[in-house]
């Protein structure tokens, strides 16, 4: 039996990409596959210039495609190179980019379109990672409208260190950044884009997070300023979705999947917020839809991290700043966070 379009590609999740724990598949650097019978043609498309690197990674796919397809006539790797020239006028990629050596992994969460409890998800989040024992930070990226410290119950003034970087303060074990620490209450940012990109670059560089496992990144909604800059100026090892069920939201979220696609960063799942709620009779009603994430996250082979529910315990612990996650672990809402965060930390190794 010959092989499928979709076998192959999962084959190719095997290649890693030299240097990174993430597979070629998940950094979008296969383009084309074509099979012909018992023969496969693969192209990939790399960013870097190095024709080195170019033929490691042809090779390593070769072997993969060989060893899951024992009958296989011909394997051919066509890997597609960018002159220095042009690559040196492209901004930054995912392998040219900056990471903080005492930062294990850093990732983005995002949202096509605002009202999906992103910044909700990612607080509960990062308290359930660092619940499962992890070293947490959490940046909020959404500079004109930040909304973690009221989410996480702080508004602490960041301290400064002798050369001049800020020290973040902890609420709930998490290590913090957000632009709302360094405003006053009701004053309103009124920037243009350079600013955002040099305030996103601040809180990367000229933050002493210190060692953490995890930085998770609250961006605000869309693919404007905020995302771009974050995407090119740390090494970010994925991006987490949130969406809700309903088609109008997924819609829209696919539109911030391109961005993440776009500048190659990998996918590492889809949370579908919002999911559902228990009835008075004890029913589970889906007042959004049902499944819409959970289809997405199938039709673009994406895992899918979970569901959360429809919860006023949710809604209370972010008015008060103590997520519910805190605030009330045994509750469905709490575990089903601490059920996402677990499939994350798998995902991520």
């Amino acid at each position: 039996m010959n092989p499928t379009q979709d076998a192959v590609l999962s084959a190719l999740r095997a290649v890693k990409y030299p240097g990174y724990s993430r597979d070629i598949v998940s950094f979008g650097l296969v383009k084309e596959i074509q099979v012909d019978g018992p023969a496969i043609g693969v192209l990939i498309e790399l960013t870097s210039p190095n024709p080195d690197l170019g033929r490691q990674i042809a090779d390593a796919a070769r072997i993969v495609l060989r060893d899951s397809f024992p009958g296989l006539a011909d394997a051919h790797i066509q890997v597609k190179v960018p002159s220095p020239t042009s690559a040196a006028a492209q901004p930054p990629t995912q392998f040219q980019r900056q990471k903080d050596p005492r930062i294990r992994r850093v990732i983005a969460v995002a949202s096509g379109k605002g009202g999906v409890g992103k910044s909700t998800c990612s607080v509960n989040l990062a308290c359930a990672l660092q619940a499962l024992g992890a070293r947490v930070g959490l940046m909020d990226g959404d500079i004109y409208g930040p909304s973690i410290p009221l989410m996480m119950g702080i508004q602490e003034r960041p301290s400064v260190t002798d050369d001049d970087r800020l020290i973040p303060p902890t609420a709930h074990g998490v290590k913090l950044m957000s632009m709302g620490f360094l405003l006053e209450p009701d004053q309103a940012v009124i920037w243009r884009g350079p600013m955002i990109q040099k305030t996103i670059q601040q809180f990367v560089s000229q933050v002493d997070w210190g060692e953490l496992d995890y930085l998770l990144v609250d961006l605000p909604p869309g693919t404007g300023d905020a995302q771009l800059s974050l995407c090119q100026t740390v090494a970010l090892d994925g991006g987490v979705v949130i969406t809700t069920p309903q088609e109008a939201s997924v819609g829209v979220v696919r539109k911030g999947i391109t961005l993440f696609e776009k500048v190659q960063v990998p996918i590492l799942g889809i949370i579908e917020n919002m999911s559902w709620f228990i009835a008075p009779d004890g029913s589970r009603l889906h007042p959004f839809g049902e499944g819409g994430g959970r289809r997405e996250a199938e039709r673009r082979q994406f895992p899918f991290l979970g569901e959360i529910p429809l919860d006023t315990t949710i809604r209370e612990g972010g008015d008060l700043g103590i997520p519910v996650v805190i605030a009330n672990p045994d509750n469905p809402a709490s575990k089903a966070f601490l059920a996402v965060a677990r499939s994350l930390r798998e995902r991520l190794g």
